[in-house]
């Protein structure tokens, strides 16, 4: 039900080792740290290839290929690998073990940790991304928010829409964003949330579980309008 390949375009990654076919695709989050640091040590001459503005703070263990930008105040504690075309815009935020695909952009004031990005993502404004995975051309709006960790810290579990839970063996967990799915702004992904490919998810939704391909969730507030007093 969980299949990789029903949520992410595998010819957009150069990266497709970190999933098993036939396995849930959340599984390769517990993998990034350990594929990311074999993948940097395999790097042949110099890590940083692309552009560096130098007032961005880059850490030891971090690839940036050829015609990658990081621009001014941006800070990358890594490891990390940032591909090619891609631009970690000022003041981004990026810790340890994120991996961005081509042509992705990382926005000013977002922060990214343990996630893996599919080329031509786009997370642009003010957002958190942790323990996840983006698929290409998804798209976040300005302040989505991709919650990693439960409440109560247990386990994190996945609602698979049929009134059953998995356990997904992860204390943090915190979406799957299928291909072309945009996320409105200001929406909250709860723990364990798994959207499909080509999804939209009005703004300030507050969103918990599965979400089949093709889907629209429609977020609408009530709204009691009344006649304001003059100030005495």
């Amino acid at each position: 039900m969980f299949e990789p390949g029903k949520y992410l375009d595998f010819n957009q990654t150069d990266h497709a080792s970190l999933f098993i076919e036939g396995q849930p695709v959340w599984l390769a989050i517990g993998g990034i740290a350990r594929y990311l640091d074999r993948l940097i040590d395999s790097v042949e001459g110099g890590l940083v290839q692309g552009s560096i503005h130098e007032r961005a703070l880059i850490g030891d263990r971090v690839y940036i290929a050829q015609g990658a930008t990081v621009e001014a105040n941006a800070v990358i504690n890594g490891p990390a690998w940032i591909g090619s075309g891609s631009t970690v815009r000022s003041g981004a935020y990026i810790r340890a073990n994120v991996i961005a695909g081509n042509d992705c952009i990382l926005g000013n004031s977002c922060e990214f940790k343990n996630c893996l990005l599919f080329n031509n993502c786009e997370v642009p404004h003010f957002n958190y991304v942790g323990d996840s995975i983006l698929g290409f051309k998804s798209h976040l709006g300005a302040g989505v928010i991709c919650s990693n960790v439960r409440l109560d810290r247990a386990n994190v579990k996945v609602r698979d829409g049929e009134g059953s839970t998995i356990d997904t063996d992860l204390r943090k967990f915190g979406a799957v964003v299928g291909n072309y799915t945009e996320v409105g702004c200001n929406t909250v992904l709860s723990p364990g949330s798994v959207l499909g490919n080509n999804c939209v998810l009005y703004p300030s939704t507050s969103w918990q579980g599965v979400l089949p391909a093709n889907s629209i969730v429609k977020t609408r507030q009530a709204h009691q309008i009344v006649e304001r007093r003059s100030p005495d």
